[in-house]
């Protein structure tokens, strides 16, 4: 595998498993020196030793992306031990799904806070770095949620959301040297889609049938296709993809 990510540093959010891991071995495997928060400490230790062994240059900290203080504080801690930040990938999130009539506050208010504010909340962080190296690439996790989809008022909002701030920085931080792009996940097979399964109450192998059977190229996505795609948005050749969001689905999206 190419090491086209020689002396870059990615920083990425939700990285102790399913997309996030993904992404950052991806990286990783490609050269970068990749640093990862998550709320969940002890996925985050096993990712951190699984990445180490294969001897990878990784920072783990545990963070909560809603809360901008703890951002700010391991991305300064990120930029005094690998010396800058190049990439970041938002990728943390929550899903709290419920019917609009069953839907409490807490959901809407937990999964806005995650996907939206923390998203802002990085990218805030990462773009004083980005600026002053005048050379940065922001990737945004969407979904194809998006677009609307029964049980998610407030994921598809929030997903929604992203593809507006991903549009706004790439505008305001363009002439920067930052390009902000976002990518759009259909049915990735992860521990998000398990918890699906199980709160709908059908065993996970019948959640993965029933979504194949309406992906146009017949199969499920995996985590290593969401990572192709953040990898192309990230590669310094991609300078002139700005502003763009990409479906990561099996199929066309409206």
């Amino acid at each position: 595998m190419t090491e086209r990510f020689t002396g870059k540093v990615a920083f990425v959010t939700g990285g102790s498993r399913g997309i996030g891991k993904a992404v950052a071995e991806r990286f990783a495997q490609e050269g970068a020196k990749v640093a990862i928060i998550d709320i969940n400490e002890e996925a985050l230790g096993e990712t951190e030793k699984e990445l180490q062994d294969k001897g990878y240059a990784v920072l783990a900290k545990k963070a909560n992306v809603a809360n901008a203080e703890e951002v700010e504080a391991v991305m300064e801690a990120v930029v005094s031990k690998f010396g800058s930040l190049d990439i970041l990938v938002n990728n943390a999130g929550v899903i709290r799904d419920n019917l609009l009539f069953k839907m409490t506050d807490s959901d809407w208010e937990q999964v806005m806070d995650v996907h939206l504010k923390g998203s802002f909340n990085a990218a805030r962080a990462a773009q004083n770095y980005m600026v002053e190296n005048e050379y940065g690439r922001i990737i945004n996790t969407s979904s194809t949620s998006a677009l609307g989809n029964r049980g998610q008022a407030n994921y598809a909002t929030a997903k929604a959301g992203l593809q507006g701030l991903t549009k706004t920085l790439a505008i305001e931080l363009g002439k920067f040297g930052i390009t902000t792009n976002a990518v759009a996940p259909g049915f990735i097979e992860t521990e998000m889609t398990q918890e699906t399964a199980r709160r709908i109450g059908v065993p996970y192998e019948d959640l993965v049938k029933h979504s194949v059977a309406s992906i146009p190229v017949g199969r499920s996505g995996k985590p290593s296709d969401i990572a192709n795609a953040v990898t192309f948005f990230a590669d310094e050749r991609s300078s002139f993809v700005n502003g763009q969001v990409i479906y990561v689905a099996g199929g066309p999206k409206d």
